[in-house]
């Protein structure tokens, strides 16, 4: 199998078993996930400042590093809903979310100031299996390999996010 195959099934693969979690303990619907091609689509501005982060803790704090782009999906959903035509203005949400209080404490500014939901262990049982799923792998680590992984499962955890934002702020999404 080609690396962009591979990478293209983990990532289905990951986002399928965190969907399906996340709609056996009833925080998404069955059927299409809450999305936006304006959420979806801001995922180019964000990857690059994510990962110069991200990757800082992923040693120390595995968990950190991957659940934080889920609150970065969920604080997008939550800008999305707000006003989009101030937010869409910023060159980076990531960035701008990031700025408030700093990396360490984005969870928070995204529970507790943001979404007013205190989602902590979902997104720690999200991580989880993302990391159980990386490591399943058995993919060298400090690989190029290991570092398009790593990518593929922020990118999935993202969206997933922002479909968890988006069903918390009360969007549904039929079937066309």
């Amino acid at each position: 199998m080609e690396q962009s195959e591979f990478l293209e099934q983990y990532e289905k693969n990951l986002t399928k078993n965190i969907v399906q979690y996340l709609q056996g303990i009833g925080r998404l619907d069955k059927g299409p996930l809450p999305q936006t091609p304006d959420i979806s689509d801001r995922w180019s501005t964000i990857v690059g400042s994510y990962c110069a982060d991200a990757m800082k803790e992923i040693v120390k704090y595995p968990l950190v590093s991957l659940g934080w782009a889920l609150y970065t999906g969920m604080a997008l959903a939550k800008y999305w809903d707000d006003g989009w035509e101030v937010y869409s203005k910023h060159p980076n949400l990531y960035e701008h979310l990031r700025d408030v209080r700093g990396f360490d404490y984005l969870d928070e500014v995204v529970r507790f100031d943001l979404m007013k939901w205190d989602c902590e262990d979902i997104v720690r049982s999200c991580s989880q299996m993302a990391l159980d799923q990386i490591r399943h792998e058995q993919i060298e680590p400090s690989s190029p390999m290991a570092y398009h992984v790593y990518v593929c499962s922020i990118h999935a955890l993202y969206l997933i996010g922002a479909a968890l934002g988006l069903k918390h702020l009360g969007y549904n999404m039929q079937a066309q």
